[in-house]
């Protein structure tokens, strides 16, 4: 009986950890001079006949980055960096086939006991960078490895009782929930006073 208070307190401390804030994001193209040099240095090796190559600022409720985003062979490519050009992480659309098998099926687990209807619009493979060296995050995620540190960055709608609601889910490469935020267009800012 002591003990339940605290242990309240850390529950509700990692739900709220888990669901986090509400994503409002909003994408800038600017052009590639605008483009931190260092950090488009680091990916060009692996942009051998890469199309569609954009850049992006990119401002979202919790921080501001760059972002270069291109096509090479079937992949669409999302590259983010920090401010100052430090690698966040690579990203890239994948189809839920994929996914590996146990992972896919815990993660469709976790949305259906959260959401009574939900609906996939986009699964990104994510390679983050966080204390790994960056050249090896590069080389990982441009051979398309699947590894334990991966992530998958699902983008879904769910129907409630005021319409409908995007949100933003982050699962292990094991298909546990890290993060879940609902996310709002730009377009939606007018609203937000």
């Amino acid at each position: 009986m002591k003990y339940k208070f605290p242990s309240l307190v850390v529950f509700l401390l990692s739900f709220n950890a888990i669901v986090g804030q509400n994503k409002y994001e909003k994408e800038v193209r600017i052009s590639k001079s605008e483009f931190p040099s260092e950090a488009f240095d680091l990916v060009s090796t692996y942009m051998d006949n890469a199309k569609r190559i954009r850049f992006y600022k990119e401002t979202d409720s919790l921080k501001q980055s760059f972002e270069l985003k291109f096509k090479k062979g079937k992949l669409h490519y999302s590259v983010e960096f920090d401010i100052e050009g430090k690698l966040e992480d690579v990203e890239f659309i994948i189809q839920p086939t994929d996914v590996p098998e146990l992972s896919w099926e815990n993660i469709n687990a976790q949305l259906n006991r959260k959401f009574e209807k939900h609906r996939i619009r986009k699964i990104q493979q994510q390679y983050p960078s966080q204390e790994r060296k960056t050249e090896m995050v590069l080389k990982d995620a441009f051979q398309n490895l699947i590894l334990p540190y991966i992530n998958y960055e699902l983008v879904f709608s769910t129907k409630e009782t005021k319409g409908y609601q995007h949100y933003e889910a982050l699962f292990d490469a094991n298909g546990d929930l890290i993060r879940l935020r609902k996310s709002f267009p730009a377009n939606y800012e007018h609203i937000l006073y």
